[in-house]
């Protein structure tokens, strides 16, 4: 009786630590550079929360940290999920320059067309090319946003000579090379910067999508909007990746994994990049409310700008080659991921 009476308590014990292990449930530390109102918030990262606490029977919940409230700076956002200081991130990781040079080709002028097709291309690109780049993490996410256009404070820019000499803001190291080629002068800082600038006049204008205008009040300061038209490549674009501490994610059970990996890779991509072209108009409104100027390239002026940032592509492909990389056959592999999805 007494070896009976150990063996349920023994039974009792450990259907209570199973019963403990199935019922485990993980907070996730999720930052962000940006404000609550924005984008990444609304639209990507608060629907992502969501989902994966319902289908995780609301196991796995997500404590937003937007703004950069768990302190640094965003370039630094990388490094504090590979680190640990936050679980997972959203991030532009070419605000490192140079770090990440293998993933930035989607940055280059003239190669992303609509969000949702160059972000699917740009997941298949960094799983076949790149990961190695984001050690210490787990990329969830990898996206672009809906393509750079060219927001002015007060000059109406229809040619690349009523561009010369202007300052404009720019996101990344590509990008401040597409700028000098088409004769401005880069400013390079990160988005949350860009409005006070401009009303301080320490630039002349900004290199933004239009997703990211309203969040940032930049309709309110900068009155001139240029674009490159639509079904056109656009001028530049910056990437972005949601990035999970790979420790945080190892240490999970296997069925929150699942759920983890059920709401991440080229599908997730891919709606992220359909959530970014969706924010084109509503940011194109804010600006027409207000009587803004808008001016579209021609197609000649079109050329004249492409053929003007040729060399970007030819630099980029020497520093990769100065990395270790083939520089050309990876561009060629975006390109050609490009010409599969982004049509």
């Amino acid at each position: 009786m007494h070896t009976f009476k150990r063996s349920l308590t023994a039974l009792a014990l450990l259907a209570g630590v199973s019963g403990g292990a199935l019922a485990q449930e993980v907070t996730l530390k999720v930052h962000h550079f940006l404000s609550p109102a924005s984008t990444a918030q609304r639209l990507l990262l608060g629907p992502w929360c969501e989902k994966v606490a319902k289908e995780s029977a609301n196991r796995i919940k997500c404590q937003l940290y937007p703004a950069m409230q768990l302190g640094g700076t965003p370039p630094q956002l990388f490094d504090q999920a590979r680190d640990g200081i936050a679980d997972i991130v959203w991030t532009v990781p070419t605000y490192q320059a140079g770090r990440f040079i293998k993933s930035e080709v989607f940055e280059l002028p003239y190669m992303t067309k609509t969000s949702q097709g160059s972000s699917r291309a740009f997941w298949e690109y960094l799983q076949q090319n790149s990961l190695d780049e984001f050690k210490g993490t787990k990329i969830l996410i990898a996206h672009v946003h809906d393509g750079s256009e060219l927001h002015f404070a007060s000059k109406k820019v229809q040619n690349l000579e009523d561009l010369k000499g202007l300052k404009v803001r720019a996101p990344t190291r590509i990008a401040t090379k597409t700028l000098t080629a088409m004769g401005m002068t880069p400013v390079q800082m990160p988005a949350p910067q860009v409005t006070e600038s401009i009303a301080k006049g320490v630039v002349d204008g900004a290199s933004l999508p239009w997703e990211v205008v309203p969040a940032l009040k930049v309709q309110e300061v900068a009155k001139f909007h240029t674009e490159t038209g639509a079904g056109r490549r656009k001028m530049s674009n910056t990437i972005f990746v949601v990035a999970m501490n790979e420790a945080k994610y190892n240490a999970l059970p296997a069925d929150l994994k699942k759920v983890i990996d059920a709401n991440s890779g080229a599908e997730a991509s891919a709606w992220a990049g359909q959530v970014w072209d969706g924010t084109i108009e509503p940011g194109r409104k804010t600006a027409k409310d207000r009587g803004n100027t808008f001016s579209e390239i021609t197609a000649a002026e079109y050329a004249r700008w492409e053929k003007a940032t040729e060399g970007v592509a030819e630099e980029w492909i020497k520093d990769a080659a100065a990395k270790g990389a083939d520089g050309k056959k990876l561009y060629e592999a975006a390109r050609t991921l490009l010409n599969k999805y982004d049509k």
